[in-house]
């Protein structure tokens, strides 16, 4: 029986870590046991120009400390000209599209893709990869991710050559369009391959559980599930841990995100190893990230063991308080070290 498990420099492919007090707070969860990650832009106001993301970039890296962290830099998708395009190739993992209001910060996205076409074909010439946040405005949550798929399959046919990464994908429809085209690759959430709609509202609602795209029906979460533990190379590991302030998540007006950072990696340990994958581990979690998006991440080991660990019930600094996904709750693995 396996009692430990090394991974070499896992990789979360979607953070939000915000900014300010709650940047301070939540960063640290990330740096301490990941390599390296994707930064979404989305804070307030968005990351739309490169003196944006140089700032943004210095305050992250403080934020997490001595830790070996490397944040893989991004910046909202707006009708930029060529010129500051190419020069952010240098600087940034990719650009990212948000359909304009349908998430957090996202006031400023795109109201239609036509707009962004010679943006996109200035990213496919120069090999920068597409974020998507793959949501309509419909009026049934829980089809707004299906509801985009023929944008996102309109996208892969008029710009072949265009890396689109299709974020916390969350259905079963989503992940055959995965498979029908060669240049969308996707990213996958602990919560979308654990929660089903009966965690957020079963018994009773759990606002810290509200997310976009919201968690969904059982056959869905068991094909992100299944996916995910197969570890194909086009799928990789994206908390999207977002999170919010615990007074705004029990307020009336719930925001989305769920942030998850403290209990990803005992729970994806605990998973993989359950359904008898934990050997697939390193390449969900690191291996086809770096081969998707070629990069290649500071070196750092990050050993679990086969014990027991409680997730916090609350992580707090003195101006910041947040509850974590399986919050108070037990796992069956921890982190014995980084090295």
């Amino acid at each position: 029986m396996i009692q430990n498990f090394t991974l070499k420099s896992p990789l979360d492919m979607h953070i939000h870590v915000r900014d300010a007090d709650m940047l301070s707070l939540v960063a640290p969860y990330s740096a301490e046991c990941f390599a390296g990650g994707i930064i979404m832009p989305n804070i307030a106001p968005p990351i739309m120009s490169l003196v944006a993301l140089h700032s943004y970039r210095k305050r992250v890296l403080a934020a997490c400390g001595n830790n070996l962290f490397l944040p893989y830099m991004t910046m909202f998708l707006k009708n930029y000209d060529d010129a500051l395009i190419e020069e952010a190739a240098a600087h940034i993992a990719a650009m990212k599209l948000y359909p304009a209001g349908v998430t957090t910060n996202s006031e400023e996205g795109a109201k239609n893709i036509d707009s962004l076409e010679p943006q996109l074909k200035t990213m496919e010439a120069l090999g920068i990869p597409l974020s998507v946040h793959a949501e309509t405005h419909s009026h049934n949550l829980f089809h707004r991710e299906q509801n985009f798929l023929p944008i996102l399959e309109y996208i892969a046919k008029r710009f072949p050559k265009l890396k689109i990464i299709f974020e916390h994908i969350s259905t079963k429809d989503g992940l055959k369009l995965v498979a029908d085209y060669e240049n969308i690759y996707a990213t996958i959430t602990l919560h979308h391959m654990t929660l089903t709609v009966d965690d957020l509202m079963g018994e009773r609602l759990n606002p810290h559980l509200y997310c976009k795209p919201i968690v969904k029906a059982e056959h869905h979460r068991d094909a992100v599930l299944e996916a995910a533990l197969g570890a194909g190379e086009k799928i990789m590991f994206g908390s999207d841990s977002a999170p919010h302030p615990k007074s705004a998540k029990e307020s009336g007006l719930a925001p989305a995100g769920i942030f998850s950072a403290p209990a990803l990696l005992p729970k994806l340990a605990e998973i993989f190893e359950k359904h008898g994958k934990l050997e697939n581990l390193q390449k969900f979690a690191c291996d086809n990230a770096t081969k998707i998006y070629e990069i290649s991440p500071p070196e750092k080991y990050v050993t679990l063991e086969k014990a027991e660990y409680t997730v916090p019930a609350v992580c707090k600094n003195q101006k910041a308080e947040v509850i974590p996904l399986f919050a108070g709750e037990k796992c069956g693995w921890r982190i014995k070290s980084v090295e």
